[in-house]
């Protein structure tokens, strides 16, 4: 059974057609693609499914979620963002943060990511300490987006193939550099190069490592580094299910 879907208005979806025309062009001229990427994600990520709990309704915007350690840097994308959002006060933020996150991938060359509008804003953010750690294990990816996401073993792999887009930087995560060595290029370089061992340059967090050393991701690993297609159909997907924790639940 699939889901149920609000209805949204015609003046909506046309908002909604002009907003991602908007932020195609904003995103590809400020170059922040990653940024955008990221804000969508860590939306969506605080989703539990236990209490019902956070998830991808907008709560980015109030500084109190903004300031948790998990998001350091995304005051940055929530201010770039505000000034377009301001021209669409029709959508919600959460839609709009889930589209910024849907346009990134699609400008950056990766796959069309479905989109399903009608996200409400909820007054207050989640808790602190949903997202994942970057210094931590296969337990703790699993403890995280399968027991409180409620995602699966192939979403993990699946979504990790997005750091192909970005990198980190010391002052916000504690490491720095990109992962691939083209950082604003959507590919399935980041499987590619997790295969071929650390180089000068290039990131591999203990998260990422992980990947190669778990019985059931590794075959993912190699799956999606030797077919690109294949990564993209399952990206595709695993982003939908992340956009839409708690959202038009079937």
């Amino acid at each position: 059974m699939g889901k149920c879907y609000p209805t949204v208005s015609e003046e909506y979806k046309k908002a909604l057609e002009k907003a991602k025309r908007k932020l195609r062009g904003f995103i590809a001229e400020k170059s922040c693609a990653p940024l955008m990427l990221r804000i969508a994600w860590h939306s969506a990520g605080t989703y539990d499914v236990k209490t019902k709990t956070g998830g991808p309704f907008g709560t980015m915007r109030h500084v109190a979620e903004q300031g948790h350690a998990a998001n350091n840097g995304l005051d940055i994308a929530v201010r770039l963002l505000e000034p377009l959002k301001q021209q669409f006060p029709i959508l919600s933020y959460g839609d709009f943060y889930q589209l910024a996150g849907v346009v990134a991938v699609e400008i950056t060359g990766g796959p069309d990511v479905p989109f399903h509008p009608g996200r409400e804003d909820k007054p207050e953010p989640p808790l602190e300490g949903r997202l994942p750690d970057a210094t931590k294990g296969s337990d703790h990816l699993r403890d995280v987006f399968v027991e409180h996401m409620g995602l699966s073993n192939k979403d993990i792999v699946a979504l990790s193939g997005a750091h192909t887009l970005g990198r980190c930087h010391k002052e916000r995560s504690g490491f720095e550099g990109p992962w691939t060595p083209n950082p604003l290029i959507f590919d399935n370089s980041y499987f590619t190069e997790l295969l071929t061992g650390e180089k000068d340059g290039l990131l591999q967090l203990p998260s990422d490592k992980t990947l190669l050393t778990d019985p059931v991701f590794r075959p993912l690993v190699e799956k999606y580094a030797a077919d690109e297609d294949a990564f993209f159909a399952d990206y595709a997907e695993s982003h939908m299910k992340l956009s839409e924790l708690g959202f038009a639940e079937a």
